[in-house]
């Protein structure tokens, strides 16, 4: 699946050290009951608007779990519920709107998972109808649908393109056969290959595709075969990153054999020279695009933007920027993780939490530097409210430290920065 702000982007660096997911969001108070509160600090100023706001839908369902999966994914056993699901995803939409949210067009729409390409057709259709009866779409919005190459056909997609779907992700991780059955896929090279040959006849120009390396007993020779078979396939968007043994999965009880620090170090090297050489610009720690192609969805997560997350487990982050009483606020929202709970409660969410100064500059640091040109100094003001001042001696630090490069008006890791962005992004936690 491509990677978003669920996931640990960052490759492995020669010292072994990563970086962190993007942050795990602190247990607030229940909907309902008083909200955890952080005063808005009086410097903060949101006079420019709040910033841009996306939509992220959760489907929480797989065939099977990936042994490597740390995503809120649950084994399909029954049917897919696809009514009662879709009817929950519409009513939490429309609990989530309100205080001028509702006014504010979504620039991108993005249904993940999980599988998404488990649901029919009809059933993308009449959630992305739902949304535009809710909600204002900008006139190019972008609405991303992810796709495991096991579960399609030339019909879903073109259901699914004729419901809106106008970017399709495809989760094909590998094009060898051994590989793909060491990561528990539930798909071979052939389907991958069809799954993307059907896209494009169906009429898809914008496809992302998905690949990993470090894999179980995968060698340099074998990482570079790989991708170079996925690059000539040519697709508009690659999303190319390290597997990681994360905490809880079947990989973490029983690592697989995988290679050292220094060949993960290499593979990775060698994977940016090859896909620069095809005209894929790395943007980000693991995404690369040829002109027009950036994913627009995860540049609104990487600039710290605003979004609305429904479905089960889900994570929202909306600005509270004027005309309301929580003037100044920047609120995260997270939704009832487990499917079952999620449909059956009338108040789908699970927490809410008001950002501190402290927290808004921590995470705008832990997205904001995953961008490999980095962002530009205003735009911290402008996402956070606070004035950029506020930054100036750990910017000066990490700058002289080479983590950072010295550039008026911009905040861009350096490429040591990029390297150990652990240690950059530990430089903003200043709680």
């Amino acid at each position: 699946m491509e990677r978003d702000l669920r996931a640990d982007l960052s490759p492995g660096a020669r010292s072994g050290r990563r970086l962190a997911p993007a942050p795990t969001l602190k247990h607030g108070q229940k909907p309902g009951s008083k909200p955890t509160q952080h005063a808005a600090d009086p410097g903060r100023n949101f006079a420019a608007g709040p910033p841009e706001l996306t939509l992220y839908v959760h489907v929480p369902w797989c065939v099977r779990k990936c042994p490597y999966c740390d995503f809120n994914s649950h084994a399909m056993h029954d049917a897919l519920p696809e009514r009662r699901y879709i009817d929950a995803l519409l009513a939490d939409l429309d609990a989530q709107l309100g205080a001028g949210v509702e006014a504010r067009p979504l620039r991108s729409v993005f249904i993940g998972g999980g599988t998404p390409s488990l649901c029919s057709g009809a059933a993308i259709r009449r959630l992305l109808d739902g949304v535009r009866a809710r909600c204002q779409l900008a006139a190019d919005v972008e609405i991303t649908l992810e796709a495991n190459p096991g579960t399609v056909d030339a019909g879903h997609f073109e259901d699914y393109l004729r419901a809106g779907v106008n970017r399709l992700s495809i989760g094909v991780q590998s094009l060898s056969a051994h590989h793909l059955v060491a990561l528990g896929r539930i798909h071979d090279p052939r389907q991958a290959l069809a799954a993307y040959t059907t896209a494009r006849q169906v009429g898809y120009d914008n496809v992302n595709l998905d690949m990993m390396f470090g894999l179980p007993g995968q060698t340099i020779a074998q990482a570079r075969d790989d991708l170079e078979r996925l690059i000539a396939l040519q697709p508009e968007h690659l999303s190319y990153y390290q597997l990681t043994m994360e905490p809880n999965t079947a990989f973490a009880q029983s690592p697989p054999a995988v290679a050292d620090d220094d060949e993960l170090c290499d593979m990775q090297d060698q994977g940016i020279a090859l896909l620069a050489a095809a005209g894929y610009q790395r943007y980000e720690v693991s995404a690369y695009a040829r002109e027009h192609g950036r994913c627009r969805h995860n540049l609104n997560y990487w600039r710290f933007g605003d979004y609305i997350g429904i479905g089960a487990g889900a994570h929202g982050k909306l600005t509270h920027a004027a005309g309301g009483q929580l003037d100044g606020q920047v609120e995260r929202r997270t939704c009832r993780r487990h499917p079952d709970a999620y449909v059956a409660n009338a108040d789908r969410l699970s927490t809410r939490r008001w950002l501190s100064d402290q927290d808004l500059i921590l995470e705008f640091a832990l997205n904001a530097f995953r961008l490999v040109d980095g962002v530009e100094s205003a735009l911290f003001e402008r996402q956070t409210g606070l004035s950029r001042n506020r930054l100036d001696v750990i910017v000066a630090q990490a700058q002289q430290d080479e983590l950072l490069a010295s550039e008026p008006g911009w905040l861009r890791p350096s490429a040591l920065g990029l390297r150990f962005l652990t240690d950059l992004v530990a430089r903003f936690d200043i709680a």
